[in-house]
């Protein structure tokens, strides 16, 4: 069974560069790319990450 927290664990980022949207996940530990283009779009920070791209969506 798996039990997930009510807090929304991934969001929905938009590269300010291309306008992809992907997802990933809120306390990302490593750096992540746009999969089209290859800008940053988190740079892990100790709790939370810090977003380059635009927040379009939290998931749950």
């Amino acid at each position: 069974m798996i039990i997930m927290s009510k807090d929304k664990s991934f969001v929905k980022v938009k590269c300010t560069d291309c306008g992809n949207e992907q997802l990933t996940f809120k306390k990302s530990s490593t750096k992540v790319s746009c999969l089209v283009c290859g800008s940053v779009l988190v740079i892990p920070g100790g709790g939370h990450a810090s977003f380059k791209g635009e927040i379009v969506e939290e998931v749950g």
